[in-house]
């Protein structure tokens, strides 16, 4: 089940008033997170709730996919996630969430995790490198079979070989998106050692210039906050 009974509900109180930076700056030295209500058909509404539980809720095992129960002021309890979160830059600490109504009876797009077990038969005797390369997947489901993450067993990997999403573990209650031949993960040959530098260092060659290219500024995390 994607919403385990250790997750606790999460409680929201609407707010009112102007919904500035300041107004936001308000609700945090309060100890609590602005955050937006949405979908299910009926209107976005601007709420406040407590961090620590949602803190929580992207801590367990399932993460943001995790379902829960939402009780805000005056409205009746629904069923959220989790759809979108601001972090502080430097210190990390939350600044504002969006939660989305869930329909439990209507299918749903997310991502989950791949996790690999075991270690493929070509690392243990071939001398090969295990890459994991597709690290999540996007799925269709009922909300209710939102797996946490998928295992993938790697032991059976040889060298040169490969899994893909056509191998991942299929069932009726979930429909796979994106190519089915996308690689998840592949045991490949151990790059030849590069020449030694002091043999190197003695083979005449023209001076060369380093040239430093520009590195990209850490992006801030996309938000959809409404301060």
């Amino acid at each position: 089940m994607a919403a385990p009974s250790t997750i606790p509900a999460v409680v929201a109180t609407p707010r009112e008033g102007k919904f500035n930076k300041n107004a936001a700056r308000r609700v945090r030295v309060a100890g609590k997170i602005p955050a937006v209500v949405y979908g299910a058909g009926q209107d976005a509404v601007a709420v406040t709730v407590d961090p620590r539980v949602i803190i929580k809720i992207l801590h367990s095992d399932s993460g943001h996919n995790t379902i829960f129960d939402l009780d805000v002021t005056g409205a009746s309890l629904v069923k959220a996630m989790i759809v979108d979160w601001q972090n502080e830059p430097i210190k990390g600490k939350l600044l504002h969430i969006d939660l989305k109504r869930i329909a439990m009876d209507k299918t749903m797009r997310v991502s989950v995790p791949i996790q690999l077990v075991g270690v493929p038969v070509g690392v243990k005797t071939q001398g090969g490198i295990l890459e994991h390369v597709l690290r999540e997947v996007e799925i269709e489901c009922l909300p209710s079979d939102i797996p946490s993450h998928l295992d993938v067993d790697v032991s059976g990997l040889a060298i040169n070989t490969a899994i893909h999403v056509s191998d991942l573990p299929h069932s009726g209650s979930i429909k796979f998106l994106g190519e089915e031949d996308a690689t998840v993960a592949h045991v490949t040959s151990i790059k030849e050692e590069e020449p030694a530098a002091d043999a190197v260092a003695a083979a005449p060659t023209e001076p060369v210039v380093a040239k430093k290219g520009k590195t990209d500024a850490e992006a801030a995390p996309d938000a959809k906050a409404k301060k």
